[in-house]
């Protein structure tokens, strides 16, 4: 069993849509897309700057791209 808290997300259908397009280009799922981009956000947050994302570990995909727009 995962140790990870799951729980409800809401988005609406552009910006789901949008993440996933993402998610595809940097070969993660939707949810992986969706925690790296949080983990990026809570390490710039601390203070830890954009470079490798913080506590990215293992696991976590390819470095991020610019989201498609198409």
């Amino acid at each position: 069993m995962s140790d990870k808290k799951a729980f409800p997300l809401r988005l609406s259908p552009e910006l789901y849509e949008e993440i996933r397009r993402w998610a595809d280009a940097d070969l993660r799922s939707v949810n992986g897309q969706i925690e790296f981009l949080l983990r990026q956000a809570v390490a710039r947050r601390r203070g830890a700057g954009a470079a490798g994302g913080g506590n990215a570990g293992p696991g976590d995909g390819p470095a991020p791209t610019e989201p498609p727009t198409d």
